[in-house]
């Protein structure tokens, strides 16, 4: 389970003077960056006799709103950064493009059987980018709590997607879905026990948890991966997950 202490910063520079066409621009950026990654993916899946469907690009595109709106609301509750969003909110933000990317591909079950080893690329370079922000954020030296949530929730719709990609093409059972929505519950429980939302300490477990999730379900969509070791992969990332859950509840309950 990601942490709420901060990871990298949402501005790499100090906050002042009311800039939102900044970000603006920048999300803007954001959505064209996933408009040319739906082109070159119809140009790509068309010479297979597939294509892309307008349903892909409609549900990629509604996913990139959904977060870039969350990310404007967030800003607005503090300051407006001077800079934008900075270096590594900017790599952040550049993971939400092929998030929603992958994202929109849940809309055509037969582009995701067909097409599973690009889709498996796109989620390593964005697992690989996951880390990369997190190195820029410590060469800057600062940090801040939104940064880490921008992150954190990324991190857990990134989660959601794959977990409903391997639903879709038949290589688990439905329990699969308690990976993606783990994070969610927990955040409803806390609605009814605040203690919940406590800060949590900085992890190593719950960071290699996090990644190995991750890891686990993009093998188990390969096309090569037999069923049996898809299955045990995935079993592997829920068992622990809920035990990295369970040392947290239980930590937060002896702190509250």
């Amino acid at each position: 389970m990601p942490s709420p202490v901060s990871q990298h910063p949402l501005s790499d520079a100090p906050a002042g003077a009311a800039r939102p066409w900044r970000l603006v621009m920048e999300m803007a950026l954001g959505a064209v960056a996933l408009l040319g990654l739906l082109v070159l993916m119809g140009l790509l899946t068309s010479r297979a006799g597939a294509g892309v469907s307008p349903w892909v690009a409609t549900l990629a595109l509604a996913s990139y709103l959904g977060m870039a709106t969350l990310l404007w609301r967030a800003l607005r509750r503090g300051s407006w950064p001077q800079a934008g969003l900075g270096p590594a909110n900017r790599i952040t933000l550049a993971r939400a493009v092929l998030v929603a990317l992958l994202a929109g591909a849940l809309a055509d079950p037969e582009l995701l059987a067909a097409q599973g080893e690009w889709l498996f690329v796109l989620a390593l370079v964005a697992l690989t980018l996951d880390g990369v922000d997190g190195w820029v954020a410590r060469r800057t030296g600062s940090a801040s709590a939104l940064g880490a949530l921008f992150d954190m929730e990324l991190d857990a719709f990134f989660l959601l997607v794959l977990c409903l990609a391997l639903l879709q093409l038949d290589r688990v059972g439905p329990w699969v879905l308690a990976i993606g929505a783990m994070r969610y519950a927990f955040v409803a429980a806390s609605w009814v026990w605040p203690w919940l939302a406590a800060d949590l300490p900085e992890s190593f477990r719950r960071k290699a948890v996090c990644v190995w999730q991750v890891a686990a379900l993009m093998l188990a969509l390969l096309p090569a991966t037999p069923d049996m070791l898809a299955g045990w992969l995935v079993a592997t990332a829920l068992a622990g997950l809920a035990g990295s859950f369970a040392v947290d509840v239980r930590w937060l309950s002896r702190h509250r």
